[in-house]
């Protein structure tokens, strides 16, 4: 097998939609998982990570949508997760057909600690598995990556006779995860130097790259297994991830195009050659980044380096003094090759549909029809409170709009009464779900406590707020707001999201939001409960086996 023509490059997997998504609160519906695979195209990478396909019959229908409408000729590889368990690649096999490229990821734990408490198998039989299910995967299709689950603290001997024995089995990519997120730098480029030194088939795969950031390491580590042969990096947008966690993508691709003169060395190029390491477009980054901190509301920390609203600020005196003299000075890199543009006007309240579609179509947003015309009408009302309006307002309008929750309940109607020596007081109306119009009224502890308050009592859907956020979009006391809250049912968490120059009104709709999304999750439940119910009759009753298995998969 030849791979010789990706050994001078970095492949980019990123895995936003999958390792991502397990951060605590980032749970995504599959037509916002659709929305960020399309941004991941355009931003380039090389392969999505789209999902678990056997996790969960959302997941299953997330991974085919993805691998259906991204999953393209010219787009990247759609790639699933699935264990070394025959059912789980069925099922990934399956929700990848529709896909132009597809991948099967399958994986199994080495580390003897995991072995001994988790998997309760030998190391023979962890053997016999890795390389058995590796064969299943490739018998649905060619591309078939493996991961050693907790690689980093493997034994080393028994890590390389997996490796060789999965490559042999037709794993064209073997991923070395850092899973636990334990190792330096110096160690995690020895352990990838050991793999290129010790695995006698190493040559017939690419080695990869998946990291958590438990230590503040993760980057730092993936570069340095660069250093030492690594060619695949795992990341996701913005760093999410369970725990601390994953390799940031944006952090990695920059400090590769920034570095790269220190970097071509070690993939086999000239050292002064300009080419770019990845394939990735960075002035996509910002917009990514955006986007999936608006759908996860998970809020991008004003320090993160590359996409944090701090990155390209500068305070000392002295630093402005330079940066206004020359920006190299300071800054070791241009804001604007990772998407960030100057706050130039570019409509306004006399401008016409056609110059606001158009002007969204250059900012890369592709609305539909329906979409379009809700987000002129709220650029129309924008217009009227605000007399400059810059891309970073129509950004926000068209998230808002594109973002949206099912509108199950509606908000039509929020007023609040409020003052130094007032009860803070709130009415709303809602729309619900079967048309009618509900008011109610509540007192708070502050105007946005009363809302929501009054917002309860007319859904009445138990939940606890976690985490409530404003930003502004621009500078200026007209400025839009931005809404992200948090709320907790049970043991799930769902996020909300809006924009309005009203803070009040903006922070009404990021609940509705929020109970949107919590309201069809309980739907959904309590249908999948009615039909495992229906299932379970018919299988005690006819005795057939399909019912089961599918109700199994459920629960997986």
């Amino acid at each position: 097998m030849n791979v010789e023509p990706s050994q001078d490059r970095i492949i980019i997997f990123d895995t936003t939609l999958r390792d991502g998504e397990q951060c605590p609160g980032a749970t995504l519906n599959v037509d916002e998982k659709l929305s960020i695979a399309r941004q991941l195209a355009r931003l380039g990478v090389d392969v999505i990570e789209a999902g678990f396909a056997y996790a969960s019959p959302g997941d299953f229908e997330a991974v085919q949508k993805i691998a259906k409408t991204v999953g393209t000729e010219d787009g990247p590889v759609i790639c699933s997760l699935a264990r070394a368990i025959k059912a789980d690649i069925e099922a990934a096999a399956e929700s990848l057909k529709p896909a132009a490229k597809g991948r099967i990821h399958t994986f199994i734990s080495t580390s003897d600690i995991h072995l001994e408490y988790q998997l309760r198998k030998t190391r023979a039989e962890v053997l016999a598995i890795a390389e058995e299910m590796v064969a299943y995967a490739k018998s649905f299709m060619d591309d078939v990556e493996f991961s050693p689950m907790d690689a980093a603290r493997s034994d080393p001997e028994f890590l390389y006779q997996v490796l060789e024995r999965t490559i042999a089995a037709g794993a064209k990519t073997v991923n070395i995860p850092d899973t636990v997120g334990y190792m330096t730098p110096s160690e995690f480029g020895d352990l990838i130097k050991g793999i290129k030194e010790n695995v006698p088939n190493i040559d017939q795969a690419i080695i990869s790259v998946h990291g958590h950031n438990d230590l503040g390491l993760a980057v730092a580590n993936f570069l340095e297994a660069v250093k030492n042969g690594a060619r695949q990096l795992e990341c996701t947008i913005n760093g999410i991830g369970e725990r601390a966690g994953n390799a940031s993508l944006e952090e990695l691709v920059m400090a590769l195009h920034v570095r790269r003169q220190y970097y071509n060395p070690f993939l086999g190029r000239p050292e002064e050659s300009e080419e770019p390491l990845t394939n990735i477009d960075t002035k996509q980054i910002y917009k990514t980044s955006r986007l999936v901190s608006n759908l996860t509301g998970m809020l991008v920390q004003p320090n993160k380096a590359i996409v944090g609203a701090n990155a390209f600020a500068h305070e000392s005196g002295i630093h402005q003094d330079g940066v206004l003299k020359n920006k190299l000075t300071y800054e070791i890199m241009d804001a604007q090759s990772i998407g960030l543009t100057d706050n130039q006007i570019v409509l306004g309240k006399h401008s016409g549909r056609h110059a606001f579609s158009a002007r969204l179509k250059e900012l890369g947003f592709e609305l539909s029809e329906s979409e379009l015309n809700k987000a002129f009408l709220k650029f129309k009302d924008l217009a009227d409170k605000k007399k400059e309006i810059t891309d970073w307002d129509l950004e926000a309008i068209a998230n808002d709009e594109i973002q949206q929750a099912p509108e199950l309940f509606r908000l039509e109607l929020v007023q609040v009464s409020c003052g130094s020596n007032s009860q803070p007081t709130a009415t709303v109306t809602l729309r619900t779900p079967a048309g009618e119009e509900l008011t109610d009224a509540a007192i708070g502890t502050g105007p946005v406590d009363a809302v929501y308050k009054a917002i309860n009592r007319v859904v009445n859907v138990p939940n606890q707020l976690i985490e409530f956020s404003v930003q502004s979009v621009t500078a200026g006391i007209d400025a839009i707001g931005e809404v992200t809250i948090r709320l907790r049912h049970q043991d799930r968490v769902f996020s909300g999201h809006a924009a309005n120059t009203d803070i009040i009104v903006a922070s009404a709709q990021a609940y509705v939001n929020a109970l949107n999304r919590l309201y069809v999750a309980l739907e959904k439940e309590e249908t999948r409960s009615h039909n495992r119910t229906e299932s379970l009759t018919n299988a005690s009753c006819i005795k057939e086996e399909p019912a089961v298995v599918e109700f199994s998969r459920e629960q997986a």
